[in-house]
């Protein structure tokens, strides 16, 4: 059944659908009165609903039955990816949101290969909110993940004053064979905590990094004895947070 964030209207019971999930109801999927769909509310509550109206410019449907969902992970997790080529940062995104991230912060690392275009930069943000939301519709996610323009490494140490776990992923932690800090900062994270992890682009990031961002709280660990891409560590990280706070959970 289809999916779609849309605005909720208390008064009428009903929600009002618009932009291109109305094109992809009335043309693309050609839906009609009375076929059934489930919406998502601001607040993140989800229901069943039937489609009342199909107008020239708005699709209205009606609540049938709200429905419990627990989907979202136990815990915020966003995720710092220093600029990488090509089309890799829309695969974070997308394989990212589907693991329940929350979060993603581009940041313009040493050796960041890519340097942010000012002048596309709105187009290239619409794009990554596109890809967020359809994955989050794709996976049943009940929150689109926030996308942030790209920021230096001041900023990002300003910005993750507010997170009870920071950490840095670092590939010399990995040859090192360092494997304990990230289990245990997993173990100390409780439900309803923040995570925030830096990953470097494709050459990594430098020494000096890592000393900064230690100097401003994070703690530096490895992902497993092998090295990673950019575009897979952060799902491995994600991976292992619903390893440890949901299916642990469960077992």
């Amino acid at each position: 059944m289809q999916r779609y964030f849309a605005t909720f209207s208390p008064e009428d019971n009903c929600f009002f659908i618009t932009g291109e999930d109305y094109h992809h109801i009335s043309k693309v999927m050609r839906m009609k009165e009375k076929d059934e769909i489930i919406c998502v509310s601001e607040n993140q509550k989800t229901a069943l609903c039937s489609i009342a109206e199909i107008s020239t410019d708005q699709v209205t449907a009606d609540v049938i039955q709200w429905m419990e969902e627990s989907v979202e992970l136990p815990v915020t997790v966003t995720i710092v990816s220093g600029l990488p080529k090509g089309d890799k940062f829309e695969w974070i995104i997308q394989k990212g949101t589907e693991l329940g991230a929350s979060k993603f912060i581009p940041f313009t690392a040493d050796r960041s290969v890519v340097k942010w275009d000012g002048k596309k930069a709105d187009k290239k943000l619409m794009r990554w909110q596109k890809i967020a939301k359809e994955a989050a519709e794709q996976s049943h996610r009940t929150i689109i993940p926030e996308i942030t323009q790209p920021v230096d490494l001041p900023s990002l140490l300003k910005y993750a004053e507010g997170y009870d776990v920071k950490l840095v992923a670092y590939e010399e932690e990995a040859r090192l064979g360092e494997d304990k800090v990230l289990v245990s900062h997993l173990k100390e994270l409780e439900k309803g905590g923040s995570l925030l992890i830096v990953f470097g682009p494709e050459g990594g990031l430098t020494s000096g990094e890592v000393e900064r961002l230690s100097a401003g709280g994070f703690r530096a660990c490895g992902l497993g004895p092998r090295i990673l891409r950019t575009e897979t560590a952060p799902l491995y990280l994600l991976s292992a947070v619903s390893y440890h706070l949901e299916l642990l959970e469960v077992n």
